[in-house]
């Protein structure tokens, strides 16, 4: 903004004329344009609406004199580009460009409302004034602005008809990502914090540190009209693969000379680490740490964005849409042959804006993934995919749609490993891949199931007409074609046709139960449940494998290995016990919490079974808040913690973290616990924000997974 004090000349003929001050309306304007929430010390407003200054002059402009405005961005701002725009101030509405229409309040002062085209480039502004005159005279820069995406403008690309929608996915600063087990499904909180100090200058610093800006800075600039272009540039940045982006991914047990994804409770920290690091990416993150920040960035740009889950989630490197698992006679994984993988969960992204290089059929969601997995032009990103065209099959389109299809809809394809390196197809589920896709609810935290949006049901004829239109598209060219071969690990080829048709069903069935909640520090008790489909009896041997994972399925040590032989009669059902004491896990468990159970049933006549069930142990935390709460008070908050093993812990630490309650994250020590012993943890906070805000804690200890949890805080206006 320019300060009152400050003076600037504009020159007509021989009599000078002063701006004496320039009042941006920061109030006026924010309230308006939904920005009022951004701390910036300057005007922050959307495209393709109007908004008014406050010009003071030291005299009153003459009838014949004309302010002619000029608004740049960018290095090298040019016209060519659309990175310039010089217009003059008029008293009509008139055109989709640059405009100004001036209206007269007194003698030495003007209001003028200048409104941006809906399709502007986005970013910082400068803005300069002249007086028209015979003489050409230069430009006297009058103070910048931000301009941002405008989903409440019909005419934008971005826009997005519902207010409860604009509400959630643009202005709300929290929400919970959801993550564990499709059977087990959990809600993490996470502050996005778009409106927190000096993110939106961090986000717009995201995209100049990008190669495409270091490369040709103007060019970049000129191409920032385009949600398209943007959001491909972000979900290359937010990982740091092939630049210096802002995270960096690891999938391990260890996190040394780092923080564990799992630590991190929102956006804020991630995001003001890396630039007060000078763009040193910052260790570590996972799938929803991508996502979460990719949310936030979006957010603050003004383009409509929410977190998505994927439940058995397909990654697939070699574009086949299957994913192949190899086993060996005890359901192990074998790591070695095994390129493709189904995650327990991943998160990405969806943004809401028009495809003007597709055609209006595939408007509104779109995929985006900022996890580093494959490469997508040579950089590590994916997106946009079009949600619709990934339910249609439509998997040549762009961006990455193949990649995105085989997430939510691969055929998952299991292998026998024999040691003569043979290989044999076992009966699995086809059905597993892409299980209640999961976003937070517009207005509460419930979870919304989008299934629906992305495939047709699960084995019914239109989704299986689909996947086989998605398998031809793919292969009509590059190997049905050409009756190219797909190599796999194995040496063996196949046709394409061949990923259409599914193992031979077995004669029983079987399925893990559990008899006691999976509760970490206890031991697990399960049945594996096998049953004759026939009429005639079957011998079945079983062999039992279990391993502690990675929520990418990526096995960390074997904690079960045994085997049992099954006499079933005719139609029977008969259990076999399975117990995993807590002594065998408690070492080699991750801070995912996940293990994974394998049965591989081999029948009379050579049919067999795989049976697998994903486990996520379950831990408890609680969060009260101790009175009303209202901002610039301070109110009580208790949180009771548990530990959940049977043995003392010390040095626990509870981390507390809330966009609007705190500033900054807290840090409380926390009393060394006996076995299974309860504790309250009790401190203030003194909220800055009225409306719901969301109050995270977790509580993190060298003995056990973190414990996290977070509670809904309303947060009533200053009396």
């Amino acid at each position: 903004m320019v300060d009152s004090g400050c003076h600037y000349e504009l020159k007509y003929s021989n009599n000078w004329v002063r701006v004496t001050k320039v009042d941006w309306q920061q109030k006026r304007n924010g309230t308006t344009h939904h920005t009022q929430d951004f701390p910036s010390p300057n005007l922050v407003v959307r495209r393709g609406q109007m908004f008014t200054i406050i010009m003071n002059f030291s005299r009153a402009l003459e009838s014949q004199e004309a302010l002619i405005f000029t608004v740049e961005t960018g290095p090298q701002a040019t016209e060519a580009l659309h990175t310039k725009a010089v217009f003059q101030a008029s008293e009509s509405e008139a055109g989709t460009a640059w405009r100004a229409v001036q209206e007269v309040q007194t003698e030495n002062s003007l209001t003028i409302n200048l409104t941006s085209p809906p399709n502007a480039v986005i970013g910082r502004y400068w803005l300069s004034a002249r007086v028209s005159s015979r003489r050409k005279q230069s430009n006297r820069k009058l103070g910048n602005f931000v301009l941002l995406f405008n989903p409440w403008c019909p005419e934008d690309d971005v826009f997005l008809a519902s207010e409860e929608e604009r509400q959630e996915y643009v202005l709300n600063d929290s929400g919970v990502i959801f993550r564990g087990v499709e059977k087990s499904i959990r809600a993490q909180g996470w502050n996005y914090g778009q409106f927190e100090e000096n993110i939106l200058n961090i986000c717009l610093s995201i995209l100049d540190r990008s190669p495409s800006h270091q490369d040709n800075p103007a060019t970049d600039v000129s191409h920032r009209h385009d949600p398209i272009y943007i959001t491909r540039i972000i979900s290359a940045m937010v990982n740091s693969n092939n630049d210096r982006g802002v995270v960096q991914g690891l999938w391990q047990s260890k996190y040394g000379g780092g923080t564990s994804p799992l630590h991190w409770q929102g956006s804020v920290a991630i995001l003001q680490k890396w630039f007060k690091g000078r763009y040193k990416p910052v260790k570590y993150g996972q799938c929803w740490v991508f996502a979460g920040v990719m949310c936030t960035v979006l957010r603050c740009l003004g383009i409509a964005t929410r977190v998505v889950s994927n439940f058995n989630s397909a990654h697939d490197t070699d574009r086949n849409l299957s994913v192949d698992k190899y086993v060996d006679s005890f359901g192990r994984s074998l790591e070695d042959l095994t390129e493709d993988s189904m995650w327990n969960f991943h998160v990405w992204n969806e943004s809401w804006f028009a495809r003007q290089d597709l055609g209006p059929s595939y408007n509104g969601w779109q995929v985006l993934d900022a996890t580093p997995q494959e490469e997508s032009e040579g950089m590590f990103r994916c997106g946009p995919a079009s949600v619709t065209a990934i339910r249609e099959g439509d998997v040549h389109l762009a961006h990455d749609g193949p990649f995105v299809f085989a997430e939510v809809n691969a055929d998952y394809i299991t292998w026998l490993w024999h040691e003569n390196e043979s290989r044999e197809r076992v009966y699995s589920d086809t059905k597993k891949i892409g299980r209640c896709i999961s976003t937070k609810a517009v207005g509460s935290n419930s979870r919304m199931d989008i299934t629906g949006l992305y495939k047709y049901p699960e084995g019914s004829r239109k989704e299986r007409q689909v996947y086989r239109k998605a398998v031809r598209k793919l292969f009509s060219v590059e190997a049905c074609g050409r009756r190219d071969r797909i190599r796999r690990a194995g040496g063996r080829g196949f046709w394409c046709e061949d990923l259409l048709e599914p193992a031979t069903k077995p004669s029983i069935t079987g399925k893990f139960k559990l008899l006691e909640a999976p509760v970490l520090g206890h031991d697990l008790k399960l049945a594996l449940c096998l049953t004759n489909l026939t009429s005639r009896a079957r011998r079945v041997r079983v062999n039992l494998s279990g391993s502690t994972i990675l929520y990418t399925r990526r096995p960390v040590a074997e904690i079960l290995h045994e085997s049992h032989t099954v006499q079933l009669g005719p139609e029977e059902e008969k259990k076999i016990s399975v117990t995993v004491s807590y002594s065998q896990y408690k070492e080699d468990l991750t801070e995912d919490k996940k293990i994974l159970l394998a049965a591989m049933c081999f029948i009379n006549k050579g049919e067999k079974l795989l049976v697998e069930k994903d486990i996520i142990l379950e831990d408890f935390i609680t969060i009260k808040v101790l009175g009303p709460a209202m901002v610039g008070t301070a109110v009580g908050v208790e949180v009771m913690v548990v530990n959940p093993l049977l043995e003392r812990v010390e040095d626990c630490v509870l981390l507390v973290e809330g966009s609007g309650l705190l500033q900054g994250q807290l840090s409380i020590d926390v009393p060394s616990l006996e076995p299974q012993e309860k504790a309250s943890v009790q401190f203030n906070i003194t909220p800055s924000k009225s409306g719901p805000r969301q109050l995270q804690v977790d509580l993190v200890s060298p003995h056990f997974p973190d414990i996290k949890g977070f509670v809904i805080v309303h947060v009533a206006a200053a009396k």
